[in-house]
């Protein structure tokens, strides 16, 4: 009974010590996909800025245009609008990158404060894919090993608790005295019959107390059963996930290359005077919401593959 007591103790600490190491790597995990976050805003600003430096251009444009009487105030207004959206859309996105250098800050332990970059979005590599088994899956995953620990703890209890069934009697020193468990006072050894007895007489309470045991036990074994089979579906998820922003990606980059080249007809019918200037700003609007697709499907593959590594329980040592 006190070594099935002492194994479910052990278990225990084993499966707290797995239980920190998951949340180790969640947290870890939580920090690099915030990384990448704050990357693909500066990223994402670096397009709106280069945009918004385009606007500005047409704008001056149509103003030279107007104040000589070639053109109406339309295309300029419009032009102007046009300036003015994308320089509230910067200023939006700046105080989105301050909020994430805040949560990241105070994610890593440090009070809200900037950031400091250690390169940019453009120069994150992906790695390799990990390529995890099953069977290294639930050798290498935390959360699957405090599951099984939870098991082994659910278990000796069990084991601890069918023991109390049996009496536990210690010879005392002096002769014709024993010392049972199960009664409050020593006892003669001419009653040693009846303390061997006594766990019969407490047998509706030691059988609850099993009972719970068992319960607990198939409870920890359900348990291990949906973590084993929520680890799986995480690295499936991931990993279709991933084929598919991948292909998201080719048929972005596609786009871009026809829509860049739209923009630059439409500029340059704009300027010759065949064309009105809401075709050029219709081009640009396509070309920057195609450059902030591209951006957010790179922070989505990268942030996947955190995901994934997640999923298989860390990089392989």
């Amino acid at each position: 009974k006190n070594a099935a007591r002492i194994d479910a103790a052990e278990a225990g600490v084993a499966a707290s010590v797995a239980g920190a190491e998951a949340a180790r790597l969640s947290v870890t995990a939580a920090a690099a996909s915030g990384y990448i976050t704050l990357l693909a805003l500066d990223a994402r600003l670096a397009v709106l800025e280069q945009t918004l430096d385009a606007r500005g251009q047409a704008r001056k444009f149509a103003r030279d245009r107007a104040e000589v009487g070639y053109t109406s105030q339309l295309e300029l207004r419009q032009a102007e609008a046009e300036y003015q959206a994308t320089a509230q859309l910067v200023s939006q996105l700046k105080a989105q990158i301050a909020r994430q250098e805040n949560a990241l800050a105070v994610l890593t332990g440090r009070l809200p404060a900037e950031i400091e970059r250690g390169g940019s979005f453009g120069e994150l590599r992906a790695p390799a894919p990990p390529a995890a088994l099953p069977s290294e899956l639930l050798r290498r995953r935390p959360d699957i090993a405090a599951a099984e620990y939870r098991i082994a703890a659910a278990d000796a209890k069990m084991r601890a608790a069918r023991a109390d069934f049996l009496p536990s009697v210690d010879l005392g020193a002096q002769a014709g005295v024993a010392v049972s468990d199960l009664l409050a006072d020593p006892i003669g050894i001419w009653s040693l019959g009846g303390s061997i007895l006594a766990p019969i007489f407490q047998g509706g309470r030691l059988k609850a107390q099993l009972a719970g045991a068992t319960a607990q036990r198939d409870q920890a074994a359900w348990a291990y059963r949906s973590t084993v089979l929520n680890a799986l579906r995480e690295v499936e998820d991931r990993m279709a996930v991933l084929v598919h922003l991948g292909e998201q990606g080719t048929a972005l980059q596609a786009q871009r290359a026809a829509v860049a080249d739209a923009l630059r007809h439409a500029r340059n019918r704009y300027r010759a005077g065949y064309t009105p200037y809401i075709e050029q700003v219709d081009a640009q609007r396509a070309l920057l919401g195609v450059e902030l697709s591209l951006v957010q499907t790179r922070a989505d593959e990268l942030t996947t593959l955190v995901g994934l590594y997640q999923a298989v329980g860390g990089a392989p040592d």
